[in-house]
């Protein structure tokens, strides 16, 4: 955004005159809404949200614009016809003084279908590395238990707008999958995860795809038992191992055991007689010390 005033020296003072003429409209039709509703007190809300879309492959625009008073639609104006429509009685009034400036009609598909996506395309252009960013995802296949469900879960990917589903013989499957929310991880970038049932066999027939929007190519992980991540372990494998260590701390002490009886015994004996050289002799303690 700090790009803005590249384009238009004035934006930030722009912005501001604009935000503050509003207040004062919003405030004096906040007024003209609680004498269509016969009220006289209490606190209020008139709101009004308009902007544009544009599709940036098609090149297809659309605007809207629309007012809400205490968190209900008051007024919407239909594009295609440009006549503005009342969802509340109270509204009709307000509907046909708008209906009827068609100068000012005019004026509003025009800022919606063009100056406004003049503005957005500039926005999306000066936000490409963020707006515009595609960040692929590790895809793994997890299991808590041989047989429980089996889980296609992929994280680290951006943005949001993403899919991910398991086929059968590359036909999508509607059974046996539960899919889960796209979630928000600590980095800025999503995670989201999907549940197959555990196949009776042919695992071989099935694969979980993700879809990133930006992205042409899909991620394909086809279904192998030697693939799956699993904090499951195996108490038989873990038993024999245990026995195994055991067996073998065991061993251990029994040889310790005999090294130890075999060393008493080796003390009881008379001590070698002591050469006038050799290691023996070097290990004799200095006279003079």
């Amino acid at each position: 955004m700090n790009k803005m005033t590249e384009v238009k020296d004035d934006f930030w003072e722009w912005q501001t005159e604009a935000a503050m003429y509003h207040q004062k409209w919003l405030k004096a039709n906040t007024e003209v809404a609680k004498q269509r509703f016969n009220q006289t007190g209490g606190v209020h809300v008139y709101q009004l949200m308009h902007g544009c879309e544009w599709d940036d492959e098609t090149n297809e625009v659309n605007g809207y614009r629309q007012y809400g008073y205490d968190g209900e639609d008051f007024l919407v104006l239909d594009m295609k016809a440009m006549t503005y429509v009342a969802p509340k009685p109270q509204a009709v009034f307000t509907k046909n003084q708008l209906n009827s400036d068609k100068a000012r009609l005019e004026y509003q598909k025009y800022y919606l279908t063009h100056e406004c996506v003049d503005w957005l395309r500039t926005f999306v252009n000066y936000g490409k590395s963020s707006l515009m960013r595609t960040d692929l995802p590790t895809v793994s296949l997890l299991q808590m238990s041989p047989s429980s469900r089996i889980t296609c879960h992929a994280t680290g990917f951006y943005p949001n707008r993403a899919v991910m589903f398991w086929r059968k013989d590359g036909e999508e499957l509607q059974e046996d999958v539960d899919h889960g929310e796209i979630l928000p991880n600590p980095d800025g970038s999503f995670q989201m995860s999907a549940d197959l049932e555990l196949p009776s066999g042919d695992w071989e027939k099935y694969d979980c795809v993700f879809q990133l929007a930006g992205v042409k190519e899909d991620i394909i992980t086809r279904l192998e038992k030697r693939e799956i991540k699993t904090n499951h372990v195996d108490h038989t494998n873990t038993i024999i191992g245990n026995v195994s260590g055991v067996l073998v701390v065991l061993a251990l002490i029994i040889a310790g055991g005999g090294y130890l009886i075999r060393k008493r015994r080796t003390a009881k004996r008379p001590p070698s007689p002591v050469s006038d050289s050799g290691v023996e002799q070097s290990m004799l303690p200095n006279p003079s010390s």
